[in-house]
């Protein structure tokens, strides 16, 4: 949620991202600044009114004590009605102040200087490419085609289990997710983030705090007895933790990831694009979260991206990486970066990450604030986030990119995790 005094003093900033993201209704922001200015004088007036209470209620003990019954009599009466505009005041002030949060809570953040103009994922620049992609033979399979030859992946008992995009990993697909996982956790490790195992459900606070509400309700799968949500990501319960949160400055850079199954009904989503694990609706994926003081943020978001090439490297992918334009880029994210992996198989591209700065946008909504040196009070932090990585579409590449005529060769990377050389 981008605070007020921000759309205040950064209109025309604010009025560019709308712009660049493609929104519609820029005039919200002149309406929240009016019910800002309605919330003010309200409070004024609560304020005035306050004072003038404490002034006649201590008036009265010296009115009585001087024998002046009837002046005193008089402020109480006049003590009453202030009681009961006060009273009307903070009704006023919760109305307004309902009015403004919902307000905001429609505009999307503002996007960091840096993000591309365009209307769609067409329009993404391309921050660095692939320098040569592979080749297969015109008869390579395509992963689903492999995952049923050697009996990694039963789709068909996944849709008789639960449903369409819940796949039931078998045998050595079993243990290469786990493979993939114990990789990607004991890479966050060596790179300084801290393991958590948090809760896979959250309430509708945390889901809030970090954009999903109101923006992609529709996305969340939602136990409404309970008023709890399946996460879409481990990124809303790790970042959740420093919800209410008030650090020291020593205390950044914050780095902590985790790994979660993920849930997201995806709705509208079919056809030949989707096929196989090119889109799911549980997937298992770990994540890293960066907490930061504003300052550094920049550059503990170009070292996150550096840590995510870092494993599609290891593994051997090809990749390339895609600075997001204004109208791909998330509701809550100020500047996002893509990675893609070469299907060799299907010939194109698959998102197996997303990298992004949030600027203050979820902290302001989590009031996840900091205590600064110069003890000039607290300020909101900076959060970051990323895939490190989603496994669906990593483990498509791996299956069609290293099929062979004797089988799947594992990357070297992975074969301390999976005890195995070759899928065959």
């Amino acid at each position: 949620m981008i605070p007020v005094q921000f759309i205040r003093d950064e209109k025309a900033r604010v009025l560019l991202s709308l712009e660049k993201r493609g929104f519609k209704e820029p005039e919200i922001l002149d309406r929240i600044i009016t019910a800002d200015d309605r919330r003010k004088n309200i409070q004024k007036d609560s304020d005035e009114k306050k004072a003038e209470l404490n002034r006649l209620s201590k008036e009265i003990g010296l009115l009585m004590k001087e024998g002046k019954k009837d002046a005193a009599e008089a402020a109480k009466t006049a003590t009453v009605d202030l009681k009961n505009a006060i009273e009307q005041l903070d009704s006023d002030t919760k109305t307004v102040q309902d009015e403004l949060q919902s307000l905001l809570l429609l505009i999307p953040n503002c996007l960091n200087g840096l993000v591309p103009h365009g209307k769609s994922s067409d329009d993404n620049e391309v921050y660095k490419d692939c320098p040569q992609l592979p080749e297969l033979p015109a008869d390579a399979l395509p992963h689903w085609e492999l995952a049923a030859k050697y009996k990694l992946i039963d789709f068909e008992t996944g849709v008789k289990i639960t449903g369409a995009g819940f796949p039931l990993y078998t045998g050595k697909g079993a243990k290469l997710q786990r493979a993939l996982i114990n990789f990607f956790l004991d890479e966050a490790e060596k790179a300084g983030f801290i393991e958590n195992m948090p809760p896979h459900l959250v309430n509708a606070a945390s889901a809030m705090g970090t954009g999903q509400l109101p923006d992609k309700e529709g996305q969340m799968y939602h136990c409404e007895v309970d008023d709890l949500y399946l996460i879409p990501t481990a990124e809303v319960p790790l970042t959740n933790i420093y919800r209410d949160v008030i650090l020291d400055e020593e205390q950044f850079p914050i780095k902590i990831t985790g790994y979660t199954p993920c849930f997201r009904r995806e709705a509208g989503s079919y056809g030949a694009h989707v096929r196989g694990l090119n889109r799911l609706h549980q997937f298992d994926k770990v994540e890293i979260v960066c907490i930061e003081h504003p300052d550094r943020s920049h550059d503990r978001h170009m070292e996150m991206i550096a840590h995510v090439e870092s494993l599609l490297h290891k593994l051997g992918l090809p990749y390339r990486i895609l600075r997001l334009c204004g109208g791909d880029t998330g509701f809550a994210s100020a500047m996002t970066f893509d990675f893609e992996t070469f299907s060799a198989a299907q010939k194109r591209w698959l998102e197996v990450s997303s990298v992004s700065n949030f600027d203050v946008f979820q902290s302001n909504r989590l009031k996840l604030r900091f205590k600064s040196k110069d003890g000039k009070g607290t300020q909101l932090a900076h959060t970051l986030n990323g895939s490190a990585l989603a496994l669906p579409r990593i483990v498509a590449t791996l299956l069609e990119n290293n099929q062979t005529p004797e089988g799947i060769v594992i990357p070297e990377a992975l074969r301390k995790y999976t005890g195995f050389d070759i899928i065959s």
